[in-house]
């Protein structure tokens, strides 16, 4: 088991020294150990596309969590503004008052990835560690993010519902994503 005590966590605002290339790698891993990179979704150029999207975003950010100079994974995301798209592709409709953003209401989980060895058990908490210190300085009300239902059996989307996440529709943000099932936690801050 890995002592999560030991992590070094790491916020920044900006994809400058090496961060880039960083996520970049930990998208590679992570993705290559459950065999989705033959996916063109989850491709290193498609995901670096949509993380230079999501970084020159105002109110973007990322906490990355290493083990000595180990960097061990990673969760980012940044808020909801007027207009975004986020809401736009639910192939359910949402009413107007729930999906209306402001860009202190909503902040968006865009990614929380963890390297093989601290994943799991293993972990003892990694994932939820880099999450929650993600969220624990922001202002916003709620926070969403996306999973795919389809992988691990349902245990990850099991997982985010017990950080207080539930389940309101779904979404397909991309005509090459997979349909994802699209979760809110309100309030912003994690349950006792």
């Amino acid at each position: 088991m890995t002592d999560t005590s030991s992590l070094t966590l790491r916020r920044t605002g900006s994809l400058a020294n090496g961060v880039r290339d960083l996520l970049l790698d930990l998208n590679e891993e992570v993705r290559g150990d459950f065999g989705l990179l033959g996916e063109p979704f989850n491709s290193r150029e498609r995901f670096g596309e949509r993380l230079d999207s999501y970084a020159s975003r105002p109110g973007w950010e990322t906490v990355i969590g290493y083990q000595g100079d180990e960097p061990v994974g990673c969760a980012f995301g940044g808020p909801l503004v007027p207009g975004t798209k986020w809401w736009s592709s639910m192939l359910q409709p949402m009413p107007e008052d729930f999906t209306r953003e402001d860009g202190t209401r909503t902040f968006a989980v865009q990614e929380v990835m963890v390297r093989g060895p601290w994943r799991g058990s293993a972990g003892a908490g990694t994932s939820r560690l880099l999450h929650e210190k993600l969220l624990v300085e922001r202002a916003e009300r709620r926070a969403t993010l996306l999973v795919d239902p389809s992988r691990s059996d349902g245990r990850l989307k099991a997982v985010y519902e017990s950080w207080g996440y539930r389940n309101i529709g779904d979404q397909q943000p991309f005509p090459d994503s997979p349909r994802f099932a699209t979760m809110v936690r309100d309030p912003l801050k994690a349950p006792a």
